[in-house]
């Protein structure tokens, strides 16, 4: 474990792109000279979607220098001037002394520079929460969001249940969302002090949105529509210290990996549990990650200097995979997480939004509800192009393959109001008087000029999985794509009469219900029962609304 983290310490080369930037001094610079260190920190700002890191004491090329106290302090006074002038704030991460060789001592520092960008209210970052039932998922997010510790019996979870079962039970059945919110300065900001999800919108420069999944297998569908629909940056997989890797955790673990989402692992509950309990849990975990089929990097978090490196290194580099030792009850090292999600930077660079953003708006629906003097309101995603309030746009596909015309009345997202919205964020539209009849999970509403195709039989290329037997033409399995969950039946498989596990293959599937919104490269899931399967769609058989209606009996 040493060896590694020794190695993740070693510092590369610096890149050209990225948020990190390396400052061997910043002693007193010309003007000539603060005009271009503060162009640079607006490049790096804007690679990190509002954030940078800056390693003062460390040249270009990834050498450890160091520097004396007199001219660390100097430096930091002119990187505390460069940020006032690009209007961001800036917090100390960590100091590090250095073997160099002199007599004084010399030291790097580590900053963190925020900044909020003009069009928007703050940073965003979305994190899905997995884990065995009863591993204490909704405790922890209880406590993170409402500030204060669980009594052991489950009193921080109370808030975030929404229905009378889940209260009664326990256990989560539906997808739930909690918010974390960080100011410019790296404090928390929850709902302690009686606050409201806007005032905690208003105080935060960063928001973190958890995405509280079910652990139940009986739920394992609506843990995998929160997967594959809600787009999210990375998953946080919890495992009980006193059960280690049991029930659905592997099945979770399993689906993050298929779906390509990075995660890292909190080990809860260590208050009821002896030490080597909790070490012989770590090493189960460490063992599992080392596997060929995951090929991750362990990286175990004790300290906040770890919790700093972890932030930095899960965002370069998505084999590492950080695992945090921790109490809902006690409150031990729930410090380090907060630390870790606080530096944690987006996942997905600026350029890849911007260039989501040039393309036509397009809005999946993943959630429908009624909201009294308000009307039918829609939750979702936006997977590309901009969505301002007033927009006409077209919703579909309904059962007979039509797009119906609608216009977005108001956006909120975090539960307080939004003008714009950008690809890759998400919110909830409020649609007027529009007949919530008309609408269903899986459905998009895109701009009219996008001239939206739809489809009942689609080919996949996929990877087997699992399966009891073998996987023939016929076999009905419910397909997961993006937001759109319906059951379909295969109709053909290329090249072959019969697939068995871990057999690869083009696939022809035909959705049994109702005609679909597809892309081409979109992510598959499918499963029926032990059997499941990935992969990706290659291609899509286009029909109109009229072809649609004759093709499902209509």
């Amino acid at each position: 474990m040493d060896s590694t983290r020794s190695e993740l310490l070693q510092s590369t080369p610096e890149a050209e792109d990225g948020n990190i930037e390396y400052k061997l001094k910043l002693v007193n610079p010309s003007q000539y000279r603060f005009e271009h260190l503060v162009t640079q920190m607006k490049w790096r700002l804007q690679e990190g979607r509002g954030e940078a890191v800056y390693q003062i004491g460390v040249e270009d090329n990834g050498l450890l220098v160091g520097l004396a106290e007199e001219e660390m302090r100097a430096s930091l006074k002119t990187l505390h001037r460069m940020a006032e002038k690009v209007g961001a704030d800036i917090t100390v991460l960590r100091e590090r002394e250095v073997d160099y060789d002199s007599d004084v001592p010399r030291k790097i520092t580590e900053v963190l520079v925020r900044k909020v960008p003009d069009n928007q209210q703050f940073l965003d970052l979305r994190v899905a929460v997995l884990g065995n039932v009863d591993s204490g998922k909704s405790t922890l997010l209880g406590v993170l969001t409402q500030g204060e510790l669980d009594n052991g019996r489950g009193r921080a979870r109370l808030n975030l249940f929404r229905h009378l079962h889940e209260i009664q039970s326990g256990r989560t059945s539906s997808i739930s969302f909690e918010i974390l919110g960080f100011n410019s300065k790296g404090e928390v900001v929850n709902y302690s002090d009686s606050r409201t999800a806007e005032e905690i919108c208003e105080s935060s420069s960063k928001m973190i949105t958890f995405i509280d999944l079910a652990g139940h297998h009986k739920y394992l569908h609506t843990t995998i529509f929160g997967l594959t629909s809600y787009c999210p940056d990375c998953a946080l997989l919890l495992v009980s210290a006193n059960t280690g890797i049991a029930g659905t955790t592997r099945e979770h673990l399993g689906l993050a990996l298929a779906l390509k989402v990075p995660f890292f692992i909190v080990v809860s509950k260590v208050d009821l549990c002896a030490k080597t309990t909790v070490e012989r849990t770590v090493r189960q975990l460490e063992r599992v990650l080392k596997q060929p089929g995951c090929h991750k990097v362990p990286m175990l978090v004790t300290s906040e200097d770890d919790a700093v490196t972890a932030a930095q290194q899960f965002a370069q580099s998505p084999n590492v995979t950080p695992i945090f030792t921790l109490s809902s009850v006690s409150g031990e090292s729930l410090d380090l997480l907060k630390v870790f999600l606080n530096i944690l930077p987006p996942l997905t660079n600026s350029k890849e939004q911007e260039e989501l953003m040039q393309q036509l708006t397009e809005f999946q629906v993943d959630e429908i509800y009624t909201v009294p003097e308000v009307g039918t309101v829609v939750g979702g995603t936006l997977s590309s192009g901009i969505c301002r309030e007033g927009d006409q746009l077209v919703v579909g596909p309904t059962d007979d393959g039509c797009f119906l015309e609608l216009r977005v009345c108001s956006i909120q997202r975090n539960r307080s109001a939004c003008r714009v919205l950008r690809a890759g964020q998400a919110a909830t539209l409020a649609l007027g008087d529009f007949d919530r009849a008309l609408l269903r999970k899986g459905m998009v509403m895109v701009s009219p000029e996008m001239n939206p195709t739809i489809c009942s039989v689609f080919e996949a290329e996929i990877v087997l999985l699992f399966h009891a037997t073998t996987f023939r033409r016929g076999f009905q399995v419910t397909v997961h794509v993006g937001n759109v969950r319906q059951t379909a039946v295969v109709e053909k498989i290329h090249a072959k009469d019969k697939l068995r596990t871990g057999e690869k293959a083009v696939v022809r599937f035909r959705f049994l219900k109702h005609p679909e919104y597809l892309k081409v490269g979109a992510k598959l899931l499918f499963r029926e029962g032990v059997t499941k399967g990935i992969g990706h769609v290659t291609d899509v058989q286009a029909i109109t609304a009229g072809e649609a209606q004759a093709t499902m009996g209509f």
